[in-house]
């Protein structure tokens, strides 16, 4: 399974609320459950939340000073490119509404950055004694837009398709992806890592080995491939 971190809720006062502390493995590609959902508002909500998560928000909330005032604020913190990273806050909504999206489910209100509505379409937000908050989120993370490179041409057509149909199937058997940066005009691709990916000590190789093969020999304008993963963020991080 594909894991990111879910950092810890905190307080309005900034301090983290222990329930939640450390690092929540999640994952980016299970599909978010719908079944188990509170019930919501008729308006589109963005993100499902189960009905033992809603609860232990609503708990926590109770401890904080105008409780009521408040709404849960979840925010995408990673750059493009690399897993998801959210970060969890007690916020004012009224003072949210004017510049972000707020949603109400059964009476409680979440807030999200209108920049993240399209990374957390879909999202699930769970909670388990064991691992605490967990968002499973279908998405993948938006390529890093690197000012140079070429996205939208015919090279960068076969490369997505090469990536999509046999590159990713065959990183998700170990958990991991790639996602397509662009290409220079010099012959090399450029490329992120995540997932299992992201931080592993192997990923030099895989993409070496395995991800520059199926790129170059099916693509006569790319020569090398080119890992940006700051792969000391991931959950495995190692130093090359």
């Amino acid at each position: 399974m594909i894991a990111t971190l879910l950092s810890s809720l905190r307080s309005v006062s900034g301090t983290k609320q222990s329930p939640f502390a450390g690092a929540v493995p999640t994952s980016p590609l299970a599909d978010s459950v719908s079944g188990d959902s509170a019930a919501t508002s008729p308006r589109d909500t963005i993100i499902s939340v189960s009905p033992v998560a809603l609860a232990k928000l609503k708990e926590l909330r109770a401890t904080e000073p105008d409780a009521e005032k408040l709404g849960l604020r979840l925010a995408v913190v990673s750059p493009p490119g690399e897993d998801f990273r959210y970060d969890l806050v007690f916020e004012e909504f009224l003072k949210s509404a004017f510049t972000d999206e707020v949603r109400t489910i059964d009476g409680f209100k979440f807030i999200m950055p209108s920049s993240d509505v399209d990374l957390l379409r879909g999202a699930e937000l769970d909670y388990n004694e064991q691992a605490g908050l967990v968002l499973r989120n279908p998405n993948r993370p938006k390529a890093p837009a690197i000012e140079g490179l070429v996205r939208d041409d015919e090279t960068s057509a076969q490369i997505e398709a090469i990536v999509s149909v046999d590159v990713n199937p065959m990183l998700a058997a170990h958990g991991g992806f790639v996602t397509f940066a662009g290409h220079d005009t010099e012959g090399t691709a450029y490329f992120t890592m995540g997932g299992g990916c992201h931080g592993c000590s192997m990923s030099k190789q895989t993409m070496l080995d395995g991800v520059q093969t199926m790129i170059t020999e099916r693509v006569t304008t790319i020569t090398k491939v080119r890992d940006l993963t700051d792969h000391s963020s991931g959950a495995n991080p190692y130093f090359s």
